[in-house]
């Protein structure tokens, strides 16, 4: 007969869920993306990381640069997202340790945003990507030259005589990471409420 769920059986996947809320609210310091720009008259290459509610590096340059093809500057995308973006992650930090308090039947839909947040952010930034590189300034000094292209989210792209390179960065694989958390942590709470989880005490004393 299996055991009835215990306070012990919950203390793994709250542990869980409580890890996933802390390393998710760290993620909002970290760069969540990273783009290197490869040109002739830079040879060690521009970057810019992205964090959730800034760009940082060198912006300027790689604004000047974009000036010559038509492409409108970074900071002018995303800019909804940046505005809220602290909050919102900051909310679903507190979301996911709600979710250990409440019934597991609705904890799941609780941290559902977290388990999407990844995969949000890419299409996000994908999206804002393409709406930038399909619609270049026909009257800069490069537009004859340059086609309207779709940059690469990850991996190498090349423009003209440019080349980029993009990768996630250390805040996008905490949040990942929070997001296999929670799926464990869900995982874990069905096998308690199934009644299939028996510890290695009970077992011995039903052996």
């Amino acid at each position: 007969m299996n055991q009835p769920p215990r306070l012990s059986h919950h203390l793994v996947p709250a542990g869980l869920l409580a890890l996933a809320a802390a390393l998710l609210f760290t993620s909002i310091f970290l760069p969540y993306w990273r783009l290197t720009l490869l040109a002739p008259q830079y040879p060690r290459g521009l970057s810019v990381q992205t964090y959730v509610n800034r760009i940082e590096g060198d912006v300027q340059e790689i604004d000047g640069l974009n000036h010559y093809i038509g492409m409108r500057p970074l900071e002018q995308a995303a800019q909804l997202e940046r505005a809220v973006s602290v909050y919102a992650i900051t909310a679903l930090a507190l979301i996911v340790v709600a979710a250990i308090f409440v019934n597991v039947r609705w904890s799941w839909l609780l941290t559902l945003p977290t388990l999407l947040l990844p995969a949000v952010f890419l299409l996000d930034l994908y999206l804002w990507l393409r709406h930038f590189g399909l619609h270049l300034d026909p009257t800069a000094p490069l537009s004859s030259s340059v086609k309207p292209f779709v940059p690469a989210v990850l991996g190498r792209s090349k423009i003209a005589q440019f080349e980029t390179v993009a990768a996630v960065d250390s805040g996008f694989y905490l949040a990942l990471v929070a997001a296999a958390l929670v799926l464990v942590a869900l995982l874990l709470y069905r096998l308690v409420y199934r009644r299939r989880w028996v510890t290695p005490c009970a077992a011995t004393r039903r052996a």
